[in-house]
């Protein structure tokens, strides 16, 4: 197959591995981006009873600001993996970076449960965008075995380690600062990301350019 071939298919193109070190520096944007991800859904979790306070919240509801996010990520992730192999991984990474930093400093200045609640959501859907295209993304950075899994081992460390450290900063934030920041630090973090992916990420798509399946889509988002 040529390569005029390929790009006419959307067939995805893994990059070689050569000596580039612009793979290691792409590297620890996904890992950042990840770690983002995993840590807001514990972030919070300390953050809670002073929220609660400031909103008014019921102890019911209360809930709902940790069960929000898990909720939209869980349901739409297999919608964001299927977008990001149709419209092209990079795209989808960084419009996942922007809407949620976006979601966040929405939930930072909520005045209200419901406020709050549609933040957390939102930024549960566009965790689902990222988090499948960063793990794309990484596996079409790294083609070579052995360091293609140094690369996972780095990855899964992240996320392995993202709840205990969610927990610890969200305690540090509230206590220090405003139950707020829990959401707020994303935003900062996520602006110092956007430039070096834009620059640094190679984009790439699934190996098959046919259409969405919106029905299929939907039972599986919903279901």
């Amino acid at each position: 197959m040529s390569d005029s071939d390929v790009r006419e298919s959307g067939a995805e193109r893994p990059v070689a591995d050569g000596g580039d070190p612009r793979r290691w520096r792409a590297l620890w944007i996904i890992v950042a981006a990840q770690l983002l991800v995993v840590l807001d859904a514990s972030v919070v979790n300390i953050a809670l009873p002073s929220a609660q306070s400031a909103l008014e919240m019921s102890d019911s509801s209360r809930q709902w600001v940790v069960t929000a996010y898990s909720l939209t990520f869980g349901g739409f992730l297999l919608l964001g993996g299927r977008v990001g192999d149709l419209k092209g991984r990079k795209k989808l990474f960084i419009a996942g970076l922007i809407g949620f930093a976006v979601s966040s400093a929405i939930g930072g200045f909520a005045v209200n449960e419901a406020m709050l609640l549609l933040a957390r959501a939102a930024q549960g859907v566009s965790a689902a965008f990222l988090a499948p295209a960063a793990l794309a993304l990484l596996t079409t950075l790294f083609t070579s075995e052995a360091e293609r899994a140094k690369a996972f081992g780095i990855f899964g460390a992240a996320v392995g380690t993202g709840g205990v450290v969610g927990m610890l900063f969200g305690g540090v934030l509230t206590e220090y600062l405003s139950w707020r920041w829990c959401l707020w630090f994303n935003v900062p973090v996520v602006l110092l990301l956007i430039g070096p992916a834009m620059r640094g990420l190679t984009e790439s798509k699934g190996a098959t350019s046919s259409r969405l399946d919106v029905p299929g889509t939907l039972t599986a988002t919903l279901g």
